[in-house]
């Protein structure tokens, strides 16, 4: 039976969903406002944004129940993962899947708890710094074996042969981009930037009339525009593949190396490009999100995921995704190969759930995620997203990108790198942030 988490003196625990008598063809898809009010009136913590797809038995037997945890919550979201399961189990009529999500903070916590308690579920989505723990504890099963492997590109399989063995198969690759709000500019005669001159430019003429010129959240926003500064030489080398092993696991050389980079969200920082305070208090692909769908807004940074939302949210307003504008010469492209999905190597169904997650990354099921996801599709090809805003950012990907959180660089970058941006929004130095981006990363490789 599919379960929630609840909190109970301080953790999360598992409790069952009992409650809905559906047919086992009968899905559930809900807020946490909708079924956690529910069923659960009193949750406080653990999972205060919830997506769940709930699939019970009703007349029909089945032989195995798998559970199947993530961060994708938002009904956006959810709307493929469920239409996925309903065509596997259409397949297997004799395995019932059912799907939780909640938003990823809360999400990382609930799944080690999970897993640290020997009740993790089946199949579960995981991230570079996740992904780095979880092997060294034994939690991740060997999915090399898989009939899909061999459909994935270059690009998604240098992540994931990066250590060996496959432990996570990928349903999109991510990009991140500046959002560009095409009416602003052009009522101003100022070009989507390509060169970081172009784009202070921009900001600069937006400072002039008493406008903010960016949005940007406390968690992504200046933490890919540092990797975008830092890391574009490297990966733009011809010896790329060499100089990224030096990196690996040297937390000085890589602190060092990402240093332009945090003196580029410094300046930018310091010359009032974005508003420190309010993008301390802003949520990723939510109140970033609020804020830019005004129109009142140049630019944003952040995932081209959001894309899809921003649609929704503002139906007139015409903008454009671009690469980062952070190099003299050009845009950089960061991407990410990521929705990350691993197998439970612990679990009660490994067998079963390896078929499942063998049919996750078939191409069609891969087409329908990833371009619901507005991202780039991890297969051979990287076919792009269908959104035309995105469209600048297909153009990039071809000429070649920074990956953000790289499995060849065994060190937690993504999430010491958000730690430093915060510091950096909260008035400290990039020479601060290099030391406590050099403190983090040496942590992160002692505790390997």
């Amino acid at each position: 039976m599919h379960e929630e988490a609840r909190v109970s003196d301080g953790a999360c625990v598992r409790v069952p969903l009992a409650s809905r008598a559906l047919t086992r063809r009968g899905f559930l898809a809900a807020s946490a406002l909708g079924l956690a009010a529910a069923l659960a009136p009193s949750l406080p913590g653990c999972s205060t944004s919830k997506n769940v797809v709930v699939d019970t038995t009703g007349d029909e037997a089945v032989d195995t129940r798998l559970t199947f945890f993530g961060f994708k919550y938002e009904s956006i979201n959810v709307m493929a993962i469920e239409d996925i399961l309903r065509a596997y189990m259409d397949e297997h009529p004799n395995v019932s899947v059912s799907y939780e999500g909640i938003k990823s903070l809360p999400y990382y916590e609930a799944l080690v708890k999970r897993l640290d308690s020997g009740n993790g579920d089946d199949v579960f989505m995981i991230d570079h710094d996740t992904a780095l723990s979880f092997e060294k504890k034994g939690y991740l099963s060997d999915l090399a074996d898989l009939p899909t492997i061999s459909t994935f590109s270059r690009l998604a399989l240098d992540q994931m042969e990066a250590d060996g063995a496959i432990c996570y198969v990928p349903t999109s690759i991510s990009a991140f981009g500046l959002y560009c709000n095409l009416g602003l500019l052009e009522a101003r005669g100022i070009a989507a930037p390509r060169t970081v001159a172009e784009f202070e430019h921009a900001c600069e003429a937006f400072l002039a009339e008493g406008m903010t010129p960016l949005v940007a959240n406390n968690d992504i926003s200046f933490k890919t525009l540092a990797l975008a500064r830092g890391m574009a030489e490297v990966y733009a080398a011809e010896d790329a593949r060499a100089r990224i092993a030096a990196l690996s696991n040297d937390p000085d050389a890589l602190a060092a190396q990402l240093r332009p980079g945090l003196d580029l969200v410094e300046r930018f920082v310091a010359a009032g490009y974005v508003d420190a305070a309010l993008a301390l208090e802003t949520k990723k692909t939510a109140d970033d999100l609020d804020q830019f769908a005004t129109g009142q807004y140049p630019f944003m940074l952040t995932g081209a995921w959001a894309s899809v939302r921003v649609h929704d949210m503002a139906p007139d307003l015409a903008y454009e995704v671009h690469p980062l504008p952070v190099l003299d010469e050009g845009p950089v492209l960061v991407v990410n190969v990521d929705t990350r999905v691993s197998v439970n190597a612990n679990g009660p169904h490994v067998d079963t759930a390896k078929e499942f997650a063998a049919f996750l990354t078939r191409p069609e099921s891969i087409e329908h995620f990833a371009n619901s996801q507005c991202s780039f599709s991890p297969l051979k090809g990287n076919a792009a997203p269908d959104d035309a805003s995105l469209r600048p950012l297909a153009g990039a990907f071809s000429s070649g990108a920074v990956v953000g959180s790289d499995d060849n660089i065994l060190l937690p970058i993504w999430g010491a790198l958000r730690k430093c941006a915060v510091s950096l929004l909260q008035g400290g130095s990039a020479a601060q942030a290099e030391v406590q981006l050099r403190d983090l990363l040496a942590e992160g490789a002692g505790a390997r």
